[in-house]
């Protein structure tokens, strides 16, 4: 376990414009659709978003890639000047380099085997106005189609009485996932497309089922926004497309059967 600091948001905008540093050096071109959906911004002297009781919000993000988070984090930054509290696993939370920044940047640290804790601690920022990210997927999805996601997402949103926000994000998988790692040449002036969908907000007598697949639909809507003005043309067969689209991504079928052989013999992903 790393050095622990407060929460922090000379940290938070530290790590942020870090970010915009690095993508701007690899010369990324990002699109972003949707914005409208965002809170205006409410700058606490120019710098952040002011946390008020009941002005919050769980912002829901795809996972395909290891770094889809920080390109809805900028998205949320530049739009809405919004400092996001990311649901981080306990594991990666413990590592020395990792450690400082998830607890300086007041993110949630969720333990898979005891997992209220984080859900309480979630709901308490919610709650307080802060925007609290989940990856609802759990784990990046090697079709690059949305799978089933986790009900943790809608059970948080209408506890607290606070909308979702879905965020899809495409072309980042290119840069970094599962399987595919860094390579300074693919990522070079690689684009990446974001689109933020309509806010969700709970519906009275409908379930967490059928709202967990509303917002799974939404996300996948997003997607499809995405990749149909998506800006880069792929090979036939290329790695990083759906097979649905002709692409050599794995079908759900083949996606949902390695996952389960993964998690037999003790393969977690990282994300």
């Amino acid at each position: 376990m790393g050095w622990k600091p407060r929460q922090n948001d000379r940290m938070y905008r530290f790590v942020v414009y870090a970010g915009k540093a690095f993508f701007a050096a690899l010369r990324l071109p990002v699109t972003v659709t949707g914005t409208e959906n965002l809170p205006a911004p409410e700058p606490l002297n120019g710098r952040s978003r002011r946390a008020v009781p009941g002005s919050g919000a769980v912002v829901a993000i795809t996972h395909f890639g290891y770094l889809d988070f920080a390109f809805a984090e900028l998205v949320l930054w530049d739009h809405a000047r919004v400092q996001a509290r990311y649901m981080i696993s306990k594991r990666a939370a413990d590592h020395w380099f990792v450690s400082p920044f998830v607890f300086g940047l007041g993110h949630v640290i969720t333990d898979r085997k005891a997992g209220a804790p984080a859900y309480d601690d979630a709901l308490a920022k919610l709650r307080a106005g802060e925007y609290v990210a989940i990856l609802p997927e759990a784990g990046v999805s090697r079709s690059y189609n949305v799978r089933a996601l986790k009900t943790g997402a809608v059970r948080l949103a209408a506890e607290a009485g606070v909308p979702v926000i879905p965020i899809s994000v495409w072309g980042s998988h290119r840069l970094l996932s599962r399987g595919h790692g860094f390579s300074l040449r693919r990522a070079w002036r690689a684009p990446v497309r974001v689109h933020v969908s309509p806010p969700i907000r709970h519906a009275p007598g409908l379930d967490v089922a059928e709202e967990t697949e509303k917002l799974r639909r939404e996300l996948q809507d997003g997607i499809d926004t995405c990749i149909a003005d998506f800006p880069l043309a792929p090979e036939p067969g290329a790695w990083w497309m759906p097979a649905r689209l002709g692409g050599g991504a794995m079908t759900d079928v083949e996606r949902d059967a390695a996952d389960v052989a993964d998690k037999k013999a003790g393969r977690h992903d990282r994300g």
